[in-house]
C-alpha cells in the first residue's frame, strides 16, 4: 500500500483481501468433462436400446 498525496494505491491482492487461487478454472474444466461424458453415455445407451 502506498500513499501519493491524497491518493491511496493498493495492489490487486491487497484490494481483493487475499490470493486468488484460480480454482474456478479447474471446477469449470472438470464439470465440462463430466457433462460431456454423461451426455455421451445417454446418447450411446439410447442408440443401443432402440
Amino acid at each position: 500500500m502506498e500513499r501519493q498525496g491524497d491518493e491511496l494505491h493498493v495492489t490487486a491482492e491487497e484490494a481483493s483481501g487475499g490470493t486468488q487461487p484460480h480454482i474456478v478454472r479447474y471446477i469449470l474444466g472438470i464439470s465440462l468433462l463430466l457433462v460431456t461424458a454423461l451426455l455421451s453415455l445417454v446418447w450411446i445407451i439410447g442408440s443401443v436400446t432402440r
